[in-house]
């Protein structure tokens, strides 16, 4: 496509718009089409008429955003199993390829946490959490008052908080929790494995139907133990697990010899695994390979 204008402005906000556009639905696939779509109709507009070129493709990149949020709703509770986010490889500064817009607020249990929120509410939350406009844009943007808008961000707040603690974990110590986790894996002990595994613990995996994986969640460290000691003991030694980063923060990637054939991202209160999020639908791991640093 050759460089115009119109290519140039949209090029320089790009990072910003997939970073909105991503959080909001999940899928590198649905964030793209979005993006395609809002280039689409910034070549067709005015462009002496627009004031400020990066509020107007902000705000339409989260209008669009909210639609399909809307539609893809519908279409996932048709899916098999649990739905989780696609993830994305990224390197150990947690800056992606597509720039540190999309790095920040990027975890696998963030993004979880978002798609419980009713799609004006995540992109309220977005825009003002991890995007810091002002309620008065965010006011423009969902053309609502800004009295509603900050309702709106607090109820987020308070439901993305009030579901799931957050704990300002450090990585190193995420690092430690992954590798002791994959040791006592690796040697098929259950009592190193339960000492990291929080008692209320989840695992949750997402397999659409594509792969064989549980449909349910599985609830507790016990019976996440047996599970993976269980998978373990059965293919083992045709796979490696790999401490990689992915969505911004440490992860396991798992391989088939040189393929990636899930991520297991987790959640940490900083002394335990407190929840697991596995993906393995094979859809969904074209953007799980590492990122060099």
């Amino acid at each position: 496509m050759p460089d115009t204008p119109a290519l140039s402005i949209f090029n320089r906000h790009r990072d910003r718009l997939f970073g909105i556009a991503y959080r909001m639905l999940g899928t590198v696939a649905d964030a793209e089409d979005v993006l395609q779509d809002v280039y689409l109709r910034w070549h067709q507009a005015d462009q002496t008429a627009v004031q400020n070129a990066e509020a107007w493709l902000v705000a339409v990149t989260t209008r669009l955003s909210i639609d399909r949020s809307r539609a893809a709703a519908t279409e996932r509770e048709r899916y098999v199993g649990s739905w989780l986010p696609e993830p994305i490889a990224t390197s150990a500064e947690s800056v992606t390829d597509r720039n540190a817009e999309l790095a920040s607020d990027l975890s696998m249990a963030f993004l979880v946490l978002l798609e419980r929120l009713a799609p004006e509410e995540r992109a309220a939350l977005l825009l003002r959490d991890v995007f810091d406009a002002g309620y008065d844009e965010i006011a423009r943007v969902l053309e609502k008052s800004e009295s509603a808008c900050r309702q709106m961000v607090h109820r987020a707040r308070t439901r993305v908080r009030g579901e799931r603690a957050r704990f300002d974990v450090p990585v190193e110590t995420k690092e430690r929790l992954l590798e002791q986790f994959l040791a006592a894996l690796h040697a098929d002990d259950r009592d190193a494995m339960m000492a990291v595994i929080a008692e209320e613990a989840t695992f949750a995996a997402d397999g659409g139907g594509k792969v064989s994986a549980i449909r349910n969640v599985i609830h507790g460290a016990s019976k996440i133990a047996r599970f993976l000691l269980g998978i373990e003991s059965k293919w083992g030694s045709e796979t490696r697990h790999v401490v990689q980063w992915i969505n911004g923060e440490p992860a396991i990637v798992s391989y088939f010899g040189e393929q990636v054939f899930c991520t297991t991202s987790v959640e940490s209160d900083g002394e335990h695994i407190t929840a697991f999020y596995r993906v393995l639908n094979p859809e969904k791991l074209r953007h799980a390979a590492p990122v060099q640093s």
